[in-house]
Parts: C-alpha cells; sequence; structure tokens
C-alpha cells in the first residue's frame, strides 16, 4: 500500500519509490509558523493549502490519514482547520508538537488582531478608516449571505432538514432564543429523528474518498501508529487533569483578583461556552457571541460587531479569531485597568478571551487522537450533529439581516435607506455568488469603493 502507484490524474506523477526523511521538530516548527502566517480563506482555504503542502508537496502525511483526522476534526466543536493542524502535529510529534502547531495557527493572527483592534478604536473616526468600513460592511453582509448559502446548500438534503433550519431562524429571529437553547433542541430532534428516521439524518458533505496517492508518505496508510498516539487509560486522566488545571487556574485568578462580575472574568466564562458550540464553523457562532457580547454584555456595538467580522475576514488563522477582536473592544471600552491603560485593557482581554475559546480545541484533540487512531476508518456525522448543522443554517439567515439591517438603514427604519450601501452589497454578492471571487479581494474592492465615496462626500 505504502508503495503503490499514483491512482488519479491529479496524483504526483514523478512520485519517488520511498517514503520521505523523518522530520526534525525544527522542521516542523518552522512549518506550522510559516502557515499561521498564510492560512487565509477561512477553513476551506486553510484546509486546502494543508493538504497541498502536507500531502502532496512534503508528503508528511498520506490522504487517506488526512481526511481521516480531517473527519473527526470536523465532528468536534471548534475551528476544524485549527484543530486538523494540532492533530497533525501531535500525530508526528506527541503533545508539543500538536500544541506548537495549534498556537503557531493561531499566534500570528492574535497578534495582528490586537494591532488592528487598536487601529479600528483609536482612529476609527478618521476620514480614512471610516472610508474604508463604509465600503466593508456591505461587502460582510454578502459574505455571511454566502456562508448561510454554502452551508445550507451543504446540509439541508431533504424536506426534514429544511424544517429544521426554518424552525431555527424563527426561534432566534422570532423569539429571540438563546442559540446554546436552539443547538440542543437540534439535537435532540436529531436524536429522536436519527431512531424514527435515519434516511432523513444520514450524514452528507464528506471530504471526499481517500483514493489518490501522492506516493509514499511519511505517516502513510500503513505506517503503526506511534507508540504515544496510542489509547491508554493513563494518558486520557493526565490530559483531563492538566486541561481542566489549564481553564481552572487563569479563571481561579481572574475570579479571585477581578471578582466574578468583572469584565475579564465573565469574557472568560462567555467564550468557554462559546468554544463548546462553534458546531458549524465561525459564522454559526456568531450569533451567540451576538447576543452575549452585544446585546448583554455591552462590550461593543452591533457596527462595531460588523467591523470585527471584516477585519477576521482580511487577517490569517481562523476566522472564530473575530473574538479577538471583541475582546479588545470590550476590553478598551470598559477600561479594564483605568483610563491610562486603554491599550493594555484591550490586549488582555483580547488574550483572555483567546485563551478560554481555543483551549477546549487543544483538549479534544489530544483526548481523542487516540481513539480515532484506533481505527482508520471514515467518521460520519451523528444525526445529531446533522441536525444541529441544519439549524446552523438559520441561525446564519439570521445573522446575515442582522447585518443587513444595521447596514442599510444606520439610524434604524426610522432613518433613510443607504442605497449606496444597497449597491456595494448587491455588487459583492454578484461577485461571490456569479464570479466565485476571493473574499479578501472583495472586501478589499468594497474598502476601496466606500473610501473614494466617502473623500468624495467629505
Amino acid at each position: 500500500m505504502s508503495s503503490s502507484a499514483p491512482t488519479t490524474e491529479n496524483a504526483t506523477d514523478n512520485a519517488t519509490a520511498t517514503a520521505p526523511e523523518p522530520v526534525s521538530f525544527r522542521e516542523a516548527f518552522l512549518f506550522w509558523l510559516k502557515l499561521g502566517f498564510i492560512s487565509f480563506g477561512g477553513p476551506a482555504g486553510q484546509i486546502a493549502i494543508m493538504h497541498q503542502e502536507l500531502v502532496e508537496r512534503r508528503r508528511w502525511i498520506s490522504e487517506r490519514r488526512f481526511l481521516h483526522a480531517l473527519n473527526y476534526c470536523m465532528v468536534l466543536p471548534g475551528p476544524e482547520a485549527q484543530q486538523l493542524a494540532t492533530y497533525i502535529g501531535w500525530l508526528m510529534h506527541r503533545a508539543p508538537g500538536g500544541i506548537v502547531a495549534g498556537v503557531l495557527f493561531v499566534l500570528p493572527s492574535l497578534l495582528i488582531l490586537i494591532g488592528l483592534s487598536w487601529v479600528y478604536v483609536a482612529f476609527g473616526e478618521t476620514t480614512l478608516v471610516a472610508g474604508l468600513f463604509y465600503g466593508i460592511k456591505p461587502a460582510v453582509t454578502a459574505i455571511v449571505v454566502q456562508a448561510a448559502h454554502r452551508i445550507g446548500s451543504r446540509a439541508l438534503k431533504n424536506n426534514v432538514l429544511w424544517a429544521i433550519a426554518g424552525a431555527s431562524f424563527v426561534a432566534i429571529a422570532g423569539f429571540n432564543l438563546p442559540f446554546p437553547a436552539i443547538v440542543l433542541g437540534a439535537a435532540l430532534i436529531g436524536v429522536i429523528g436519527g431512531r424514527l428516521s435515519p434516511e432523513h439524518f444520514r450524514a452528507g458533505g464528506a471530504h471526499g474518498k481517500a483514493d489518490k496517492s501522492f506516493g509514499p508518505a511519511l505517516i502513510d496508510d500503513a505506517t503503526p501508529t506511534p507508540e504515544h498516539a496510542r489509547f491508554a487509560w493513563p494518558r486520557v486522566v493526565r490530559v483531563m487533569i492538566v486541561g481542566g488545571l489549564l481553564w481552572l487556574v487563569p479563571m481561579g485568578l481572574l475570579a479571585g483578583v477581578f471578582g466574578w462580575q468583572h469584565t475579564l472574568t465573565q469574557m472568560g466564562w462567555f467564550f468557554t461556552k462559546a468554544a463548546l458550540l462553534t458546531f458549524g464553523g465561525a459564522y454559526a457562532v456568531l450569533p451567540y457571541v451576538y447576543q452575549g457580547a452585544v446585546a448583554h454584555y455591552g462590550w461593543l456595538t452591533p457596527t462595531q460587531m460588523i467591523d470585527g467580522l471584516a477585519l477576521g475576514e482580511t487577517t490569517p488563522g481562523p476566522l472564530i479569531m473575530v473574538v479577538a477582536f471583541v475582546g479588545f473592544v470590550g476590553g478598551y471600552a470598559k477600561s479594564v485597568f483605568g483610563p491610562d491603560s486603554l491599550f493594555l485593557a484591550g490586549a488582555v482581554a483580547a488574550s483572555v478571551v483567546t485563551w478560554f475559546t481555543f483551549l477546549p480545541s487543544f483538549i479534544f484533540i489530544l483526548l481523542g487522537g487516540p481513539l480515532v487512531e484506533t481505527t482508520h476508518n471514515d467518521l460520519k456525522f451523528t444525526a445529531p450533529l446533522t441536525a444541529i448543522t441544519a439549524a446552523v443554517v438559520g441561525v446564519v439567515l439570521n445573522l446575515a439581516l442582522f447585518f443587513g439591517y444595521h447596514v442599510l438603514w444606520p439610524q434604524g427604519l426610522d432613518g433613510d435607506f443607504d442605497m449606496v450601501s444597497a449597491l456595494i452589497a448587491l455588487g459583492a454578492a454578484v461577485a461571490l455568488f456569479r464570479f466565485k471571487a476571493n473574499v479578501i479581494h472583495v472586501i478589499a474592492a468594497c474598502a476601496v469603493v466606500g473610501f473614494a465615496l466617502r473623500l468624495s462626500m467629505a
């Protein structure tokens, strides 16, 4: 198996007959660092980059093992691309390799977003920044509509799943039900429906079959599972204890030093819950973040939430890194360290939010990885997860309407309809749906248009 010839036209024709040399920790470190700076394009683009680099070019892992790991990461809550990097890093170089891969996938984005967030809150009223965001906001609305369409086209395979999506939309838009309640309700429907009518809850959206070979890989189909990746109860207990302490100690320090109701403590608690609800990707959890960060805690305004998503779309790393913007703006606005330390407040809040958002992802990989490695059969979505994914479509559609309302009627329904923003949004939608334009290119073009219009009106 490990020396088989390429089986598809896409396979590398001149694949060598021998597997690559073992990869040193230093070499892997440098690759994960590079990936952290080039991981644009959302999860699809990030996974494509990893596939091209790790499966096709470097042959660190085979196609089948890569897809097997990806299917597991898709089942988990959290950013699947970051979890996939963590998984492969762990498989190659034990826990330190997984931690390095996962951290470096996020760290560049965190540092960039802290800088951009500071520019935003400190200079957001200037003509340059205000003009850029005037064009970006309609583009973001179109991007979220595209996300709803993309998730829906993959998830809504029958009338039952369409009904779940419609019910979730009504629940959040009409009754303002909290996102966790919608997730739990959808999961319950999936559990019952999977038993009574399994044909309506069969998983779709698998990431393709592992029928390609790019030559022998370092971790090939027949490569034995390394000792550190084999299931053992002592390892499970150790990961649970260490992971629990990594959550409990920072949370305890925040509560002990600042009090439970302090902004930083509440951010840690809120984003811990958010991290466990990100089934379906970042767009699925954004309504929950909005409900908490905007409506309940008042850490930022609806307009700032839209601007934060725009910044998240234009930086490397997982889109869920928009939570770093939420943390920075919230810490800055609440002056958690006093009026003379606003930047420090924002930077610390962004770091706190990032820590509690991503910690569960590392625990999931280090806990579940050995179980996944015990069998190399493809993992399937469960019926509850299928139902949750369908519900996510309705939630994301509501998010698109929320963004559209605040962009097209910036002063509320009693104010004027912003025709210019509507035309920019329409142009962005045509570029995304008709011409399949790159998201970053669309945002950049709309930013230039917005700046030019604001400059002409100044």
